[in-house]
């Protein structure tokens, strides 16, 4: 499947859910007027897109509407597209200019983050790259079992300690393995426990100290993984790593399973982090590098 079809599958919940309605509304005027701008902001608030990035949408689509002199309602859609794509456009690509370069992969239990560091080494193996991966979420068993899994699958090698260990030292033998063997990247898992911030904290400040100490010229990646299906849950997630960690990026799992996608512009616009990847699909190539135009043509490809 082509790299397009499969977003564009992976995103039909929202595109029928939130798009759908769009589509049929704008069908419905004849004119474009308040009540028409005033109906569409509350369908992508509806979409999960958020009220402060629905009222900017709307208001930069007031402007172009003004500016171009356009009458009719059905060239809506064609703007909208251009706004949202343009509304996400930057910081999309990962930062992994240096060999070895280092991905700090962070988020909640249940969000898909030890099958999204397997799907990414995979990826980035398939590009040539030489992957280790570091199994720092030491707090959970079953943790380090489903990464050594994904090593396998991807070919990758895996750096790990017994249970309980500590995560900064695993991450400590990644580094000193990845610099022995020349590898490209080191993806790391961490622990999950956003209930006990201070303690996550404290955690990440250790492997962040770890990690400068020994790769201070390193290209670093934090990338925060979100399951698409919680909506404005992941907004509120995403803020709360933000201002624990500090965040490069966001990978957005379980599109495929939502008709929350409108997540994507909360995040990019409302936070100011860029969406790298977006996991649409169960399969091991079903996480893709995160394209903005792709994204908003699939969004809007109403008729198949």
């Amino acid at each position: 499947m082509g790299f397009f079809k499969k977003i564009k599958e992976g995103l039909k919940k929202t595109r029928d859910a939130v798009v759908g309605q769009i589509d049929s509304m704008l069908r419905s005027f004849t004119k474009i007027d308040d009540e028409l701008f005033e109906e569409l902001e509350e369908l992508l608030v509806m979409g999960d897109v958020g009220v402060p990035t629905a009222e900017k949408i709307c208001k930069e689509l007031r402007e172009r509407v003004k500016k171009e002199g356009i009458k009719d309602p059905s060239e809506i859609t064609s703007l909208l597209k251009e706004i949202i794509a343009d509304m996400l456009r930057g910081g999309e690509e990962l930062d992994l200019a240096t060999s070895p370069s280092i991905i700090l992969v962070i988020g909640v239990n249940g969000v898909g983050k030890t099958t999204t560091i397997g799907k990414l080494a995979n990826a980035l193996s398939k590009e040539g790259k030489k992957v280790i991966l570091a199994a720092a979420d030491t707090f959970r068993a079953a943790a380090i079992e489903q990464l050594e899994i994904w090593a396998d699958r991807s070919k990758c090698e895996i750096i790990k300690q017994k249970e309980g260990s500590d995560p900064a030292a695993v991450i400590y033998d990644a580094i000193s393995a990845a610099k022995a063997r020349q590898a490209d990247v080191i993806i790391c898992d961490t622990a999950g426990r956003l209930h006990n911030k201070k303690h996550l904290m404290d955690e990440l400040s250790k492997i962040n100290r770890v990690i400068d100490r020994e790769l201070p010229d390193a290209s670093k990646e934090k990338l925060l993984v979100l399951d698409a299906t919680t909506g404005q849950n992941a907004v509120n997630q995403a803020e709360q790593f933000r201002e624990a960690t500090g965040i490069t990026g966001i990978v957005l799992t379980k599109l495929d399973g939502t008709a929350k996608g409108g997540v994507v512009l909360a995040i990019k616009d409302g936070l100011g982090i860029p969406v790298k990847y977006i996991g649409v699909g169960e399969q091991i190539d079903d996480l893709q590098p995160f394209d903005p135009d792709a994204f908003a043509d699939a969004l809007f490809s109403i008729k198949e």
